[in-house]
């Protein structure tokens, strides 16, 4: 009894180990490796939101109650110049958006601000004014929706978005 025991464990394993080999051709695993269906082989399509926020970066973040660009806001904004420049047809929106803290006016005030500000200094570094539209959000629109200190600071940001791009 315990051979036949034995003997249908060993074919019952042999069964099983046997469902588990391919009969099909050989798979090369790495083909395909680093592809993105929707950015294609090497990468997002140049000129569009995907290779904005690869290249540049499309958010910059502010501190509670303030409109003022910190040095990293800076930096992004910059890139941001430097990639419209190779797309001169492209034209963008910035969203000023504010935590949930403040009235909702207040809110609405403070993100057209922060959007202003992040125009002005995309202005200044040689980007055609008439290629940029801005709008607030205030506190319509958070990235988080928790009400902790990570979640506020990740909504105080204003967020540039391709509103259209030339052929």
């Amino acid at each position: 009894m315990k051979t036949l025991m034995k003997f249908a464990g060993i074919a019952a394993s042999l069964v099983l180990l046997s469902a588990c080999t391919t009969t099909g051709p050989d798979v090369d695993a790495t083909a395909g490796a680093g592809t993105d269906v929707a950015s294609g082989p090497t990468g997002p399509v140049p000129g569009s939101q995907a290779d904005l926020e690869e290249s540049a970066g499309h958010r910059v973040f502010f501190a509670f109650n303030e409109y003022t660009l910190t040095p990293q806001a800076q930096a992004v904004l910059s890139r941001q110049a430097a990639w419209l420049q190779e797309y001169p047809e492209t034209r963008i929106k910035l969203a000023g958006n504010c935590d949930e803290r403040g009235t909702r006016e207040y809110n609405f005030a403070l993100g057209a601000r922060r959007a202003e500000a992040a125009r002005a200094y995309l202005v200044s570094l040689g980007v055609d004014a008439a290629r940029i539209t801005t709008v607030s959000y205030g506190k319509e629109r958070p990235l988080d929706p928790r009400s902790t200190e990570d979640a506020w600071s990740l909504n105080r940001n204003s967020t540039t978005t391709i509103s259209a791009a030339g052929a």
